[in-house]
């Protein structure tokens, strides 16, 4: 089995995973990365997986219907480019012989959800699979266009939970910007700044920075870390009304929306 990244507009990744024969794609915002590696391997497109209703998610959809032969899957609360099969929290799915949960994940948007693939006894797949949209960022987390900041502090929680060696792959090559804030939120942190070293080296040699994974980016990431003390006093300098940890991402979210 195998995952890949493929690149697309706007420092967007579509993950694929395929077996060599069959595929499917997640979050495909744009039709001709997907198109153009179908065709360079040979392969079937079996499924799509689609984690929220935003454009660059789900632009790609419509001209890859034609190359699809089977399910479009996404959340059962947003409206996805019909037909597709609507999801809710803990349903599970198969697809080309994986078996994924159905995670709610709202925050980002009302309705977002994830895929968890758990480590299936599969040859190629060393570890879990997140597929997580733009709820987890590597060093950072998604804005809040619909959701509160309660659902995505619990939504987060709900991914850092998860086992450490679980593979994050959002849909964002936002990891150096990311990094940048978190070294404003905690400079202490020498995981942090060591990862940044790697990131860069990473983009240098045109070279994506994910997948994360889940341990790591307990280390690293502010919004996962609201309860570490350089954290609290970054927050509280902030404005943060307390040393709460919902009240430090609140502080910590509002502040990363205007970091510049």
């Amino acid at each position: 089995m195998n995952l890949v990244a493929l690149p697309a507009f706007a420092d967007n990744y579509i993950w694929m995973l395929h077996d060599g024969a069959k595929a499917v794609v997640v979050d495909p915002g744009d039709a001709a990365p997907v198109r153009a590696a179908l065709e360079a391997h040979g392969l079937v497109l079996a499924a799509i997986l689609v984690t929220h209703h935003h454009p660059d998610h789900v632009g790609g959809i419509a001209d890859l219907r034609p190359h699809l032969q089977g399910p479009v899957f996404g959340p059962a609360r947003e409206k996805i480019p019909g037909p597709f099969t609507p999801l809710h929290d803990c349903d599970t799915i198969q697809v080309i012989g994986l078996h994924f949960t159905v995670l709610d994940v709202p925050g980002h948007t009302a309705g977002h959800i994830a895929y968890l693939q758990q480590g299936d006894a599969v040859p190629g797949l060393l570890a879990p699979i997140l597929f997580c949209g733009d709820t987890l960022f590597s060093a950072g987390c998604g804005r809040l266009f619909e959701g509160t900041p309660g659902q995505m502090f619990d939504s987060l929680a709900r991914l850092s939970a998860l086992p450490a060696e679980t593979q994050v792959c959002c849909t964002h090559e936002y990891t150096l910007s990311n990094l940048r804030f978190a070294a404003a939120v905690e400079p202490g942190n020498a995981e942090r700044a060591a990862y940044e070293v790697r990131c860069r080296e990473l983009r240098a040699a045109e070279l994506p920075t994910l997948p994360s994974a889940i341990g790591r980016e307990r280390q690293i990431n502010p919004f996962l870390r609201c309860d570490a003390p350089e954290v609290v006093a970054a927050a509280r300098a902030q404005g943060a009304t307390s040393s709460d940890p919902l009240a430090v991402f609140t502080a910590l979210r509002e502040w990363k929306n205007r970091f510049s």
